[in-house]
């Protein structure tokens, strides 16, 4: 038989993550209520302030179609500045910093010329005055900007105006000077000063053209620029901020939750899955219980969690049935339903005779659930007195840390553990079998409690020493040598029997008997001895002589008549084996 090669484990295992996150779904639901609750008590306790919206257009002296919007977040941007607020608030007459104002407002660009302007204050009518007056010093400011940035620009174009006139008033000079030479005047230099002129008095034009256009300033910016929607407090929405407030809060709590439960299955190793429990324990799972029923589900599922329990007792009934020895429960996280399993598999075996419990549990739990059921099992403590021959004690007791290893012999020569999944981590599950293989009580099998409901993997062992089956059928022989040793004599017998009246080989395959005639197949008076000195043969001895030709000795052929020599044997055979082929036929 092939054993299935166990694949390498994966650095994270997302099925076991999976289940630990599903099998705690209480803290991340606990985790997500308190979110949702402290949502809804912060919009009670701390409903939000007075709130004022104010919206302004604003023209800007470069816009473009193809801008981006930056021109946007720079007005954005002066918003938000000490400059803007401390004006704002002179106008409102306040005392208030400019720093804690700015922390009351925000702006917010809604196209490339919308600016929104949200402010927070104690009262509805003080936020609207805010937003007012912070609106209206924005667009002061605004067309104050541009302005300034106006005059700079016309202030620039009458310096370079200034320039050309001085030059022009030097090219006069020159002009005057070559004219008041006479004839020696050169009338390529001449012409060239009258070019020279002429092009500056050109400039001087422009010039003071463009600086009377630029003197004028951008009339579209100071007057499109302006408030189109005047402050106004919005509504209070109260449901609507608790319903928000919760739903952030929830959504928080349950994101806090989830993480702190895949930290803590990443971190804390503590196995979920049948074929991770049954191989660090070295046992195979052999049957699996829920735990305790809590909440509304104890009404209705609690017959068919008992019914289970009783099943799952039925066999380990008949586990136990097979061999004389004791067997003990030892619970690793579920003594309540070891000691219910425990009771239940003591009545059972006390249908076919005298059956205890030993109750070794570190709070007693098999006694105080006898007390509770009523049951009429007697149960018996770990210092009483051994029990008679003709009774069968089920040993009930933990391996929990802190347990005295030596002392789980006397609870039973074998052993069944009833475990709850993730209670132990790896390292304990590795200490248990280490442990009980130390004392030598092997394994029968794991029953796993509370195990996940879509948990598929294979919790059975298909190699080694220490399975349920090997483990108890290897005791059992040792503890029975005679047996063992009659078993090997009677094989033994058997062998030498079997070869004694084994035929030959050469016997396998019949051998062609002859066909006798009527007369020879009738046996035959025995005849008298021959007298000494002469041998006699039986005729019937030469039959199948006259079956087949006599075999002669081959002659050699004579170059003429070589076929001469050779007998014919068909007509003689034929002869011969006529009156028995009508003695068959008769």
């Amino acid at each position: 038989m092939t054993t299935p090669q166990t694949p390498a484990a994966p650095l994270v295992d997302l099925q076991r993550l999976f289940i630990a996150i599903r099998r705690r779904k209480r803290i991340w639901l606990a985790t997500a209520l308190l979110g949702l609750i402290a949502g809804t008590a912060l919009a009670i306790v701390l409903p939000a302030p007075p709130t004022a919206v104010a919206k302004v257009i604003v023209v800007h002296q470069d816009d473009s179609p193809t801008d981006s919007g930056t021109l946007m977040r720079t007005d954005v941007a002066v918003l938000q500045t000490t400059q803007i607020a401390e004006a704002a608030l002179k106008k409102l007459g306040s005392t208030d910093s400019p720093e804690d104002f700015m922390k009351n407002y925000a702006g917010l660009g809604l196209t490339n010329n919308v600016l929104q302007i949200t402010v927070k204050a104690k009262s509805d009518a003080e936020a609207a005055a805010r937003a007012q007056a912070l609106a209206e010093t924005f667009i002061a400011d605004h067309v104050r900007r541009s302005q300034a940035a106006a005059a700079a620009q016309s202030q620039a174009i009458l310096d370079q105006r200034k320039n050309a006139q001085d030059e022009l008033a030097r090219v006069e000079q020159q002009i005057v000077d070559e004219e008041g030479k006479g004839r020696q005047a050169s009338q390529p230099a001449l012409e060239n000063l009258y070019s020279r002129r002429a092009a500056l008095t050109a400039q001087i034009t422009d010039f003071t053209s463009r600086a009377q256009q630029a003197g004028i300033g951008s009339p579209q910016v100071a007057a499109g620029t302006q408030v189109v929607d005047a402050a106004r407090v919005l509504p209070k929405a109260f449901l609507k901020t608790i319903a928000t407030n919760a739903g952030i809060g929830f959504a928080l709590g349950l994101a806090l939750g989830l993480a702190l439960v895949a930290v803590g299955a990443v971190s804390r190793d503590r196995p979920v899955l049948r074929r991770e429990i049954s191989t660090h324990l070295g046992a195979s799972v052999i049957a699996q219980l829920p735990s305790k029923l809590r909440g509304p589900a104890r009404l209705w599922r609690r017959s068919r969690a008992v019914s289970e329990r009783k099943r799952v007792a039925t066999t380990l009934v008949r586990l136990i049935k097979q061999d004389p020895r004791e067997v003990s429960l030892l619970e690793l996280g579920a003594p309540g339903v070891a000691a219910a399993l425990g009771l239940d598999i003591a009545e059972e075996l006390a249908a076919g005779g005298a059956a205890s419990v030993v109750d070794d549990l570190p709070g007693e739990d098999v006694r105080k659930l006898a007390r509770e059921t009523k049951s009429e099992v007697s149960v018996a403590g770990a210092a009483d007195p051994p029990a008679t021959a003709a009774e069968r004690r089920v040993g009930v007791g933990s391996v929990s840390p802190g347990t005295a290893w030596t002392d789980l012999a006397h609870l039973g020569q074998e052993t069944v553990l009833v475990v709850k999944a993730g209670h132990a981590n790896t390292l304990w599950l590795h200490t248990v079998a280490r442990q009980l293989a130390d004392q030598e009580i092997p394994i029968i099998g794991v029953v796993l409690v509370d195990p996940d409901p879509r948990d598929k993997s294979d919790g059975t062992l298909w190699d080694g020493l220490h399975t349920a089956l090997r483990g108890r059928a290897r005791p059992a022989a040792a503890a029975k040598p005679a047996e063992r040793e009659d078993r090997l004599d009677e094989l033994v017998a058997r062998v030498a029997e079997r070869v004694a009246t084994t035929e030959p080989p050469t016997r396998r395959i019949t051998p062609v008997r002859p066909v006798l005639p009527a007369a020879l197949a009738t046996p035959r008076p025995p005849a008298s001895p021959p007298p000494p000195g002469s041998v006699s043969v039986p005729d019937h001895l030469n039959a199948p002589t006259k079956k087949f030709a006599p075999v002669k000795p081959t002659k050699r052929p004579t170059p003429f008549k070589r076929d001469q020599g050779e007998p014919k044997h068909q007509g003689e055979l034929d002869a011969d084996l006529e009156p028995e082929k009508s003695a068959e036929v008769s």
